[in-house]
């Protein structure tokens, strides 16, 4: 398995993410998203990881 990101590196995830959401658009802010999404699974190639980090995503966004 890998390692955890450090604080500062998940710091720079955050900023890459929101630097492509905003070059693709709102419009095609989903699609990025899923292609991301996608693109990281295959690459962890860990399906009960990938299960794992969609739960802990999805958790409490019904409340927002």
């Amino acid at each position: 398995m890998n390692r955890p990101l450090a604080f500062n590196e998940l710091e720079q995830v955050y900023e890459l993410m929101a630097r492509a959401i905003d070059e693709a658009g709102a419009e095609n802010e989903a699609l990025f998203l899923g292609k991301l999404g996608i693109t990281l699974a295959h690459r962890l190639g860990d399906l009960d990881a990938v299960r794992e980090a969609i739960g802990i995503a999805a958790r409490g966004l019904a409340d927002h």
